[in-house]
């Protein structure tokens, strides 16, 4: 069984990473676990958590700043914000749930490390588009800042952002700043019943091209619609396919009967209201459409929306699979069956022909073992990637392996 170290402070990181490098000695990289079964397993006998080094260490809410340590556990970010009416703006997905992880152990560290963001990325961006700076330790043992508590601090190399993605592998993050934006005022989801999965995107890039701001939208097929726990919706027993809109009420009711008379040709959409759209992205947000289960596996596939239905399609040519359709079709949650590659040949073949990437969420440890778990790179990426390693992690001691086998 791994050892654990639970580091409190950043010289005691440091003091860690410098003895592991001088025995040569990898570590695996974690927060509360929320991620832990996500991504390709480790095999270290060294556990560093950063779950000690939490709490805010800056909020000036009339700028629009928070600063906090890496192992601050989401929930307590997002209540403080709410206590001040804010909020993060990129929505951030809690994979813990559908991994089979412990409900609520996201930290913000992880929200970073992994740049996984929610339905409201497609009108104000990703994690990465937020971060500020950070502070860190890389596996040289040398503690680092990079950025500031402003986008102008940023001057040369944005190291800050270069880490956001990289799954703990150059660095271990220690403390990050990064923007909040408010609440919005009010909040407004359409929903449209029964549209197959092609007529649904159309009506979602429809709706992103309009001037109306919506700030999601998501199909659900009817197999991934029965799964929501919202009742309302469950209710319904059909395919969905949502728009969410922000900000104002009378903003909001202005673009409402604009949006609904520019897709008139999709039907006439249900209305839910504030507390019920709350809910429901709420919901969205931590996959419950795609629960955990060890007879199935996860992948998130990046795409163009228009060719998503054909991507979904081709792979249900060769096997059973239920999809969750976000950023207008930009990205499919896809649930397949389990299998020895976690229909790794068929996934990434319907992706290479259409354009996009795949990448494995869930799955068991031993096929996360032997199968890409992210999509593989290009050649001059792959160089791009084992210079940063090299850079700030030379002798491979952080989450070694996690991304890609070799690196």
């Amino acid at each position: 069984m791994a050892e654990l170290v639970r580091p409190a402070a950043e010289w005691e990181l440091q003091t860690v990473i410098a003895k592991l490098a001088a025995q040569k000695m990898p570590a695996e990289i974690v927060g509360h676990g929320a991620l832990r079964n996500a991504g390709r397993p480790s095999a270290a006998e060294i556990v560093i958590s950063t779950a000690s080094l939490r709490g805010v260490t800056l909020y000036e809410p009339t700028e629009l700043v928070m600063s906090a340590r890496a192992g601050t556990p989401l929930l307590e970010i997002e209540a403080e914000l709410a206590s001040r009416g804010q909020m993060l703006p990129f929505e951030p997905v809690d994979l813990a749930p559908t991994t089979g992880a412990p409900a609520g152990a996201l930290s913000i560290g992880g929200v970073f490390a992994t740049n996984m963001s929610g339905s409201r990325r497609i009108a104000t961006g990703s994690a990465r588009d937020h971060l500020l700076g950070v502070r860190g330790v890389n596996g040289r043992a040398e503690l680092f800042k990079s950025g500031g508590r402003v986008m102008k601090n940023v001057t040369g190399l944005d190291v800050a952002r270069g880490l956001t993605g990289s799954w703990g592998t150059l660095a271990v993050l220690t403390e990050l700043t990064f923007k909040v934006v408010p609440l919005p005022e009010s909040m407004l989801t359409l929903v449209y019943r029964n549209l197959p999965d092609d007529l649904a995107i159309e009506a979602l890039t429809t709706a992103m091209g309009t001037p109306f701001e919506v700030t999601g939208a998501v199909h659900l097929p009817k197999g991934a619609a029965v799964r929501l726990r919202h009742p309302k919706l469950k209710a319904l027993g059909q395919s969905l396919t949502l728009l969410r809109l922000e900000n104002f009420i009378a903003s909001i009711a202005y673009r409402k009967d604009k949006l609904i008379d520019a897709l008139k040709v999709f039907g006439t959409p249900l209305e839910f209201g504030s507390e019920d759209t709350w809910a429901i992205w709420n919901e969205l947000r931590q996959l419950s459409v795609m629960p955990y289960a060890t007879e199935t596996s996860l992948w998130r596939i990046s795409t163009v929306p228009t060719k998503a239905p054909e991507i979904v399609a081709a792979i249900k040519k060769f096997m059973p699979a239920e999809a969750f359709y976000d950023w207008s079709g930009g990205l499919i949650w896809l649930e397949v069956p389990a299998a020895a590659d976690a229909g790794a040949s068929d996934v990434r073949r319907a992706v290479a022909v259409r354009g996009g990437h795949a990448t494995l969420i869930r799955a068991a440890p031993e096929v996360r073992a032997i199968v890409d778990v992210f999509e593989p790179m290009k050649p001059e990426v792959e160089r791009l990637t084992r210079g940063m390693k090299a850079a700030f992690d030379p002798l491979g001691l952080l989450n070694r392996g996690r991304m890609y086998a070799n690196l």
